[in-house]
């Protein structure tokens, strides 16, 4: 009759691996635990099994491999007071089960009891703990990504929504003096600040479908040197001074051409916002050695007087300054004696793959173009 006990068990985790989305794993766990030590002191009672009981213990191994296999899941799964009452139950059940054949009577089958039971829990605790910290530690990684990523798309709106947006605020100022004097310029005009405003759109466009997204996949690539001389020509047709552009004769790595394009958008826009008295502006990377060096400069000394200046700064030097470092380069940005502003960076160039090309080494000026020295 006492045999008849052996399939109390499985039938319970049987149950209870189907009820455990609804309940939870670790009260499966418990009852599961609990049930088997009622089984043990059941057995005690209506008689304990011999060694001739094949299938009874036959049937016992795959209860205890069914109690361990969840000691695994809910360490893995959960935690706090209920994990720790389900383990610490299941543990005395496995510890106790070896009780249930005769030749484990006795007071001297206490030790025995004790030491079948840590043989079995013990590894099972360890492996469930140390799934359990493989999956925070993959949770964290995963955070941290998505983080860095939210930060990513940041620094893009900053550096490129930003810059638009800044050019369409001046373009405005001086559409409203042109609308005046010169209507034909002025309606130029409001067509450029309608092309920055749909460039504005896109990117914040790009940006929010990203943020929706629950991976950072399908990301397009990011500018750079390449596309340097047409934000400076877009830069100067809305109204801004000349700038004269000098790019690199040589491959240039991905990140540092990015990186680039970046810090010459930013000081352009910083030269649009603080520095509207500036009539020359200089961008100049070139390569030497193992570094490039990349100097933006500006001579603007006064804000100009058409229009309101706007307050207040922004995240935009540090942002980049941060990701210079993270390059293993440097960065300065300042006045200095020959102009009222510069920024110089020192990026490297050695140990990097997927080289990117400019399209052609120029320098280019206000409406004049010629090929580097």
């Amino acid at each position: 009759m006492s045999q008849m006990l052996s399939v109390v068990v499985p039938v319970v985790l049987l149950i209870g691996w189907a009820t455990r989305s609804r309940y939870g794993l670790a009260l499966v766990t418990g009852v599961s635990g609990a049930v088997s030590a009622a089984v043990t002191v059941g057995v005690w009672l209506a008689g304990r099994w011999s060694d001739a009981d094949r299938w009874p213990g036959v049937v016992g191994l795959f209860e205890l491999a069914g109690l361990l296999l969840l000691v695994v899941l809910t360490l893995r799964a959960e935690d706090g007071r209920a994990c720790a009452a389900a383990v610490w139950t299941v543990g005395g059940a496995v510890s106790l089960w070896v009780s249930r054949f005769a030749f484990a009577s006795g007071p001297e089958s206490v030790l025995t009891l004790f030491g079948f039971g840590a043989s079995f829990s013990l590894p099972a605790v360890l492996i469930g703990l140390y799934l359990r910290g493989l999956d925070e530690g993959r949770r964290g990684a995963v955070a941290e990504a998505r983080r860095a990523q939210r930060l990513e798309l940041a620094h893009d709106l900053h550096d490129f929504v930003a810059h638009d947006v800044s050019g369409m605020v001046a373009q405005a100022q001086a559409g409203a003096y042109l609308a005046a004097v010169d209507p034909v310029r002025a309606v130029a005009m409001f067509e450029r600040i309608e092309q920055a405003g749909q460039r504005a759109l896109a990117s914040l466009d790009r940006t929010v479908q990203l943020l929706r997204t629950e991976e950072g996949t399908g990301r397009s690539p990011q500018p750079g040197i390449a596309e340097l001389r047409e934000v400076t020509e877009r830069f100067t047709a809305s109204g801004g001074p000349g700038v004269l552009l000098e790019l690199p004769d040589q491959p240039v790595p991905r990140e540092v051409s990015g990186t680039v394009h970046r810090i010459v958008v930013e000081a352009l826009t910083n030269v649009r916002r603080h520095a509207q008295g500036a009539r020359r502006i200089e961008v100049r990377a070139r390569c030497g050695g193992d570094w490039l060096e990349l100097t933006v400069m500006n001579d603007g000394l006064a804000p100009d007087p058409v229009g309101q200046p706007r307050r207040g700064g922004g995240s935009g030097l540090p942002g980049l300054a941060a990701r210079v470092e993270a390059l293993g380069g440097t960065f300065e940005a300042g006045a200095n004696e020959q102009v009222a502003w510069c920024v110089t960076v020192r990026l490297p160039l050695a140990g990097r793959e997927q080289p990117e090309r400019p399209v052609s080494p120029t320098r280019t000026g206000t409406g004049v173009r010629e090929r580097s020295r």
